[in-house]
């Protein structure tokens, strides 16, 4: 025989007070004295009482849970982000689910419509490119949701984010200004990702800038780890064409290309220069501390979690908001050697 599972209305006989005023400890507890608070929540915890989130969801057509879905776990580029988002909705007591696509379009689409399934209230997708059916699915299904790491202004879709263009250029600027013509990238596969193609155009618009020819811009295009920037940067440095600066599409694979370097008996920045992207906390830890973009992951997580809210309370809210990045200069980076 199952055993009985305490109900609103017990802790309410208990603690001697209405079905209301124990509503109002668990979810608003600022409208009840702290006496009657610490009453009801001592009565809660000696029952065992939870709140039956399903029939709640019923009465009020929310489950109060959000959805997120980023490329990947394996490595911190979304954890600050994803933190800060979380933060934000739990100061409304809401759960968020977090699920990873492997960078694969079709599995974040059956991700995307597994959360939908199950009543999420809103979500949060990582860049733009995504079928024009599963946008349309949300929107005829009117499930709020909101762009982040990339910023690209939309006439309805609400987005958080940055210009991956304007980033990765203003750093192959700095690299130029110090006298680098030899450019290599490693970055993240291409197809299906517009943050690792937009950091790779900003780099070949500031060479071009420069009449220095992209056709021979060596790309190595790897899943983001530190073994694959390892890998990368050891092929990048035995072919014929040596660049004197590997720009890496973020600063996992900047560290494994500082890791090979070391390996290879080479310095940095004295023989090799190499960059990342992110400002994850791994890029001043690693010798040298990289040069790299920082990226606000705090601040787009948070604001993320409050357009989600206000869509929540008002569908026909909107907004579009580019955050600013900026260099770390980091000792990665510096003039090229000179070449006798």
């Amino acid at each position: 025989m199952k055993p009985d599972i305490p109900t609103l209305e017990d802790v309410a006989k208990e603690a001697g007070v209405s079905t209301a005023t124990v509503s109002r400890c668990m979810n608003a507890p600022d409208q009840v004295s702290k006496n009657t608070r610490e009453k009801v929540m001592k009565i809660i915890k000696k029952l065992g009482y939870t709140p039956n989130f399903g029939a709640q969801a019923l009465a009020a057509k929310r489950t109060n849970t959000f959805g997120a879905i980023v490329p990947t776990m394996s490595n911190a580029i979304f954890a600050a982000g994803l933190q800060a988002f979380q933060e934000e909705l739990g100061k409304q007591g809401a759960t968020l689910l977090l699920a990873s696509s492997g960078y694969d379009l079709e599995v974040e689409e059956k991700q995307i419509r597994s959360l939908v399934s199950r009543g999420a209230d809103g979500l949060l997708l990582i860049g733009t490119q995504r079928s024009r059916e599963i946008y349309r699915l949300l929107e005829d299904r009117r499930i709020p949701f909101v762009i982040a790491w990339n910023y690209k202004k939309h006439p309805t879709r609400s987005c958080v984010g940055f210009d991956n263009v304007a980033a990765s250029y203003n750093l192959a600027k700095r690299a130029l200004d110090l006298g680098h013509t030899k450019f290599a990238i490693i970055s993240a596969p291409l197809e299906h990702n517009d943050r690792a193609e937009g950091r790779v155009i900003g780099i070949k618009k500031a060479l071009e800038e420069e009449s220095i020819d992209t056709g021979n811009l060596q790309i190595i295009e790897s899943n983001y780890s530190i073994e694959n920037g390892a890998e990368s940067f050891e092929a990048l440095m035995k072919s014929k064409s040596r660049p004197t600066i590997i720009m890496c599409g973020n600063d996992v694979l900047a560290a494994g290309a500082v890791k090979m370097a070391h390996k290879m008996g080479l310095s940095v920045p004295g023989d090799i220069s190499i960059t990342g992207f992110d400002d994850i906390e791994l890029a001043s830890v690693i010798e040298p501390s990289l040069a790299t973009v920082h990226v606000p992951h705090k601040t787009m997580g948070r604001v993320a979690a409050e357009i989600l809210l206000k869509k929540m309370e008002n569908p026909e809210y909107h907004s579009n908001l580019k955050l600013d990045t900026r260099i770390i200069q980091g000792q990665s980076l510096a003039m090229p050697a000179k070449v006798e």
